[in-house]
């Protein structure tokens, strides 16, 4: 087990709960992170720009999260993990190579980003029921920007869940 996740019993303590879940969340967005900024630095094509620009945006936000979600860690009074193999160990993200054409590139991250949105609604569900307003009002703006990150990968992808609404006029 990995020395960072804080062993809970059954009904154990909602803030070691929170913490263990923080510290995924946490390894989740650097996973995320360091794939975005590798489908960057990778991505080839006719539309190389376009995607170029769109994966800088998506490692930007989730690089500009991580500090943070320590921060909220360290606030609880945990210790955030630092190490790459413990990032690997606690993230539910399959971090593997996919080429270089940018619609695998989206695909993939729109399944990593599929992941992580999942498990920021299960931790934020967490931050309230342990009564921890400000980590579950950072969780809903990191909920909010994985939920603009869906609706643009789905959309480049094909995946879009638009519902097309019929004119009642």
């Amino acid at each position: 087990m990995n020395e960072y996740v804080v062993s809970t019993q059954q009904g154990g303590n909602s803030k070691d709960d929170l913490a263990t879940q923080l510290m995924c969340v946490l390894s989740d967005t650097v996973i995320f992170k360091f794939l975005a900024h590798g489908y960057h630095w990778n991505v080839r094509g006719a539309e190389f720009t376009q995607f170029h620009k769109f994966f800088q945006k998506i490692y930007e936000d989730a690089d500009g999260a991580i500090d943070p979600l320590a921060e909220n860690l360290r606030k609880l009074g945990y210790d955030a993990p630092f190490l790459l193999e413990d990032f690997l160990s606690l993230s539910c993200i399959e971090a593997r190579p996919v080429g270089y054409d940018p619609m695998a590139m989206s695909s993939s991250l729109y399944e990593a980003n599929e992941k992580v949105l999942a498990y920021l609604m299960d931790t934020f569900d967490t931050a309230n029921n342990s009564r921890q307003q400000g980590v579950a009002n950072f969780l809903a703006e990191r909920i909010d920007m994985h939920q603009k990150w869906k609706w643009q990968l789905g959309t480049t992808i094909g995946a879009d869940a638009t519902v097309v609404v019929p004119n009642l006029m």
